[in-house]
């Protein structure tokens, strides 16, 4: 079993910045990869931004440039630092992890985290 521990949303103004994190513990071999989601009211979640432990990187259109992600091998952690927030940022952030227990590879997600953007 993967737990998986999110933190650094809130409530923000358009143009300023968050840091998430994700903090993953528990009984697996290998991480295989590791990235955000997202949720807005009304839409389906959507991939923001994710690493493999090979380091590829994949963002969606709507972040490149504004937000960067990165993770912590030693901590087992994962980050999403939001610069230039946009209104349209506005969503439920979910970290996603995928890893290798066993023979088998399965797929874990985050409690999320509320991010707000206000105009």
């Amino acid at each position: 079993q993967v737990q998986l521990v999110e933190s650094g949303g809130g409530l923000v103004q358009a143009g300023g910045s968050l840091k998430l994190s994700c903090a993953a513990s528990g009984s697996f071999f290998s991480i295989i990869a590791m990235g955000w989601y997202r949720q807005a009211p009304g839409k389906q979640r959507e991939l923001v931004a994710a690493m493999t432990s090979g380091g590829s990187l994949r963002y969606a259109d709507s972040v490149k440039g504004r937000f960067t992600i990165s993770r912590d091998n030693a901590k087992m952690t994962v980050y999403l630092q939001m610069n230039s927030l946009k209104p349209e940022d506005t969503a439920v952030y979910y970290c996603n992890v995928g890893v290798v227990v066993g023979v088998g590879e399965y797929e874990y997600w985050g409690q999320g985290t509320q991010v707000t953007v206000s105009s």
